[in-house]
Parts: structure tokens; C-alpha cells; sequence
């Protein structure tokens, strides 16, 4: 009686994958990952093979694991958004015992009627083939006594491993297995020894280091599909913050703006966060990372700091944006908010191929600290200070500081600027500045004689963001009732 359940369990999932309608139709295609494997093919040095692990599944509590969320590499290069599978990329064609020639090979866990009812639909070898087009695709299990000789490669390319993926007892061909067998195929060594042994290494072709450069010549650079996520993605956030500009009041908690923020990405099918989302009101604007949002009364006499991403079919945007919780900039807001727009917009002048990074991150650095010597916040403009701490680019893409060269900008990258100032309470300057944090994030394409600013529907200068905050939002007569917590 249970196997003929089981026989109807995976005939009933399998009907509903051929059926399954209800999916997205806009999803980078097949040709798309195939051509990014040609490309990275064109790269690899002579006789060598590439091999890519996907995420494992990471445990939340107990019997409870987080969202999945494949590795980038490896959904960039095939699409599959599954665990438990390996990517072998060969710079040359391989020759299988059938005498099948291929370049490129995956193994993918299987279809399994019971465990797709509980946790959702599978590919399986065959839907690999089918809507992937990995056409040398099969099962996990079959890894084992896959027999490719490796010691013939003059080199392996793979990112070396962290240690830090579960072993999961029933099953013999998940994340864990697949990457101690490929451990043995391929002779690496013991933890004990290490990739670098010290007086009289041994000869090895493992090599751990080459592909992050070579992954970081192809993401770097976007494609036009890739660009139209991305612009999807900034599109989303934009409405977002207009949205929040909108809504806000004072009274409301970090949490609730974030929720308005995160309830818009939701509305226009932006599956996820590109990252953890950034509300931080008054003093907690100055924590760079604050991801708690936990403040449950925002007041009319701070401002509030966003920094918040769609991510969309993959690919993130990163938008910061400050606001007054009252509609209007008080002085010392103003003085600083402008002064970190001035430092943006320095940055924008110098954005083209040919500038570096530094020459990017210079020009906001500049200006910072010139005004804040000019508001008597630092004595000189070349004292070390903690009021702007970071850089102000990075590419973004599958990562929210996504791969790429961080030398000279060139035509199809898409970043960041991001100046910043942040004064903490108890600073060593007037304390009517403390508690002023100011983030202002844009994204740019940047294009043949200069940029494309792509997040430019959300406001920026003081006089559109006090104007924009006068309009009426959707939300105000969204009133929810008091909780009831009496028994």
C-alpha cells in the first residue's frame, strides 16, 4: 500500500511540474546560462576543468531551515536554484565510456515524490535537461562512480571549501557526500596538511585561487538580460522609498517602515531581500549594518535612515535614502544632508571608463571633509575621523557587493555611490550634530562616455523629498485594530 502511494505521490508532482503554469515567465532562459558557461570556458587555462558546488541548505532551529538561496556562481551559470548539486566545466572536450563527447557535466538531486510534497517541486536529472539545457545532467547519486581521471588535468579549478556544510545521515549523495567524494576523485588534501604543505610541497593541479578572478571578468561585466533584472530590481526599490516618503509619520516603528518598504518589493514579485534590510531612526541611522529595526517610536525630531534592495529573479538593487520623520529637514539635518548629496554628486561627475574606484570614493572624501571642517565638526580637513567610514562603490548584481574588477571602471558595470556621514552620540563636536546620520545610495550603469543613473526615480534633494512627503499615501486609512492580549 505505501509503495502504490508513493506511485501516485510522484505521478501526481510529476503531472503538476509538466503542468505547473503558475510560474514567472520572465526568468533569464537557458541560451542566457549556457552562453555564460561558453564564456568562462573561453577563459579557463589549458587542460583544466572548473568545478561549482551549490549552496548548502542552512538550519535556522531545530527542525527548521532557512529560505534557500543558491550560490551565485552557480546559479549564474546554470540556473538551478536547488541544493546538492556539482558543475564540472572542462576547457576541453571529455570522452565518456559510451564515447559521448562533453564539455560540461551535473549532477542534480533527484526527483522524489515524498519529499516534493514537503518541501516543494524538484527538477530532477530530466528537468535539468528540459529546461536547462545541461544536457549532460544526472542524478546526485551517481556522483560516486562518476570515473573521469583528474590527476590528468594540469589544473583543477574550485573555491576551496569552508567546512560548514551539514552532513545530513540519510541521505548519501547530498551537499555534504558530494563534496568529500569529489574530495577523494581529486586527492585533496587532509585537513591536517592543508592546500600549501611548508618545506617540500607536493606536486598538486588543485587550484583554489584562479577562479575568483576569472568570475569576477564575467559578473562584472552585465549583459543585456542581466540589465534588465537589475533595472527591475532598482525599479521596485525606487517605489519603495517613494512609498515610505509617503506613508511615513512619526509614531510609526523601524519595523513598520521596513514592512511598508519590503510589502511594495512583495506587490511587483520581487522574490527576496538583496540583503538584510537597513531602518534605522536617529542614533541607529550611525550603525552601518543596523539590521535589528527594532525602535517602536520614531519622533518628529530625527531622521530616519533606509538602505533597503529588491532582489528580482536573482539580481539586487541597493538604495539608501534618508528622511526627516516630520517632512522637513531641521538646520543641522539640512546642513549635513546636503553636504553628503554635494559629496555624491562630486562622485557622479567623475564617473566614466577610465576613473578608479579611489578616484570615486576620493571626490566624496573631499567634500565630506571640507564641510564638516566648515561646520567646525572636525578641526582640519585632514583629520582622521570615524564620521565616514566606508567606501562609496561596489558593483551589484546577484550580490549586493557583487564580483567584479575593482580597478578602473569600465562601459556595462553597474554600481554604487554611497557617501556617508554618521556622528554618534557623545562625539567630540557640538552636540547639536549628534545623533545626524546621513546615507544617500544611488545605482549606476555605467555606459560608454559616462554613467546611467538607474535609481533616479527616488528623491534625492531636499526639496523633492519635503515635497514628495506632503503627498498622500495609499496606506493612510490602513488602520489596523489594538491587540487584544487579555484572556
Amino acid at each position: 500500500m505505501q509503495k502504490f502511494i508513493l506511485i501516485i505521490l510522484l505521478l501526481v508532482t510529476v503531472e503538476g511540474f509538466a503542468q505547473n503554469s503558475d510560474m514567472p515567465t520572465d526568468f533569464l532562459n537557458k541560451e542566457f546560462h549556457k552562453d555564460r558557461r561558453a564564456k568562462l570556458r573561453e577563459k579557463l587555462p589549458a587542460n583544466s576543468v572548473a568545478v561549482f558546488f551549490a549552496n548548502p541548505v542552512r538550519n535556522r532551529a531545530n527542525d527548521v531551515d532557512y529560505v534557500y538561496h543558491q550560490d551565485p556562481d552557480f546559479f549564474y551559470l546554470t540556473g538551478y536554484k536547488e541544493s546538492d548539486a556539482v558543475l564540472f566545466i572542462f576547457k576541453d572536450k571529455q570522452t565518456a565510456a559510451n564515447k559521448t563527447q562533453y564539455d560540461e557535466i551535473i549532477f542534480v538531486q533527484p526527483r522524489n515524490a515524498q519529499a516534493e510534497m514537503w518541501t516543494g517541486r524538484r527538477l530532477g536529472d530530466q528537468g535539468v535537461k528540459d529546461q536547462l539545457g545541461l544536457e549532460q545532467a544526472f542524478n546526485n547519486k551517481e556522483f560516486k562512480k562518476y570515473s573521469v581521471d583528474f590527476s590528468k588535468f594540469d589544473e583543477i579549478l574550485f573555491f576551496d571549501f569552508e567546512n560548514d556544510v551539514r552532513n545530513d545521515p540519510r541521505d548519501s549523495s547530498d551537499l555534504y557526500d558530494l563534496i568529500d567524494q569529489f574530495k577523494m576523485k581529486v586527492n585533496y588534501p587532509s585537513k591536517e596538511k592543508g592546500l600549501t604543505v611548508s618545506r617540500e610541497p607536493q606536486k598538486s593541479n588543485l587550484n583554489t585561487k584562479a577562479l575568483t578572478d576569472i568570475m569576477n571578468s564575467l559578473r562584472g561585466f552585465k549583459t543585456k538580460e542581466e540589465l534588465d533584472m537589475i533595472r527591475k530590481a532598482v525599479s521596485i526599490s525606487c517605489i519603495g522609498q517613494r512609498e515610505v516618503m509617503k506613508a511615513m509619520k512619526p509614531g510609526m516603528s523601524e519595523r513598520e517602515i521596513q514592512g511598508i518598504h519590503e510589502f511594495v518589493f512583495k506587490k511587483y514579485q520581487a522574490e527576496d531581500l538583496g540583503y538584510p534590510s537597513i531602518v534605522g531612526a536617529g542614533h541607529n541611522g550611525c550603525i552601518l549594518h543596523y539590521i535589528d529595526n527594532y525602535k517602536p517610536n520614531v519622533t518628529n525630531k530625527e531622521m530616519i535612515l533606509m538602505d533597503l534592495g529588491a532582489e528580482f529573479h536573482g539580481y539586487t538593487a541597493d538604495i539608501t535614502r534618508t528622511i526627516p520623520i516630520s517632512g522637513k529637514f531641521s538646520p543641522e539635518q539640512k546642513q549635513i544632508y546636503e553636504l553628503v548629496l554635494k559629496a555624491q554628486e562630486e562622485a557622479m561627475k567623475v564617473c566614466k571608463p577610465g576613473a578608479t574606484f579611489q578616484d570615486l570614493t576620493l571626490a566624496t572624501r573631499t567634500v565630506v571633509n571640507k564641510g564638516l571642517k566648515d561646520l567646525g565638526i572636525i578641526k582640519t580637513e585632514t583629520e582622521k575621523h570615524l564620521y565616514y567610514p566606508h567606501g562609496c562603490c561596489h558593483h551589484i548584481g546577484l550580490d549586493v557587493h557583487d564580483r567584479g574588477p575593482y580597478d578602473k571602471l569600465q562601459e556595462s558595470m553597474v554600481i554604487t555611490i554611497e557617501p556617508g556621514i554618521y556622528i554618534p552620540e557623545n562625539s567630540n563636536c557640538d552636540k547639536r550634530w549628534w545623533g545626524i546620520a546621513v546615507r544617500i545610495e544611488d545605482d549606476y550603469l555605467i555606459t560608454k562616455d559616462g554613467y546611467e543613473h538607474l535609481s533616479i526615480a527616488a528623491p534625492r534633494k531636499v526639496e523633492d523629498i519635503e515635497a514628495l512627503m506632503k503627498q498622500p499615501s495609499a496606506l493612510d486609512d490602513f488602520v489596523l485594530p489594538d491587540l487584544n492580549t487579555k484572556n
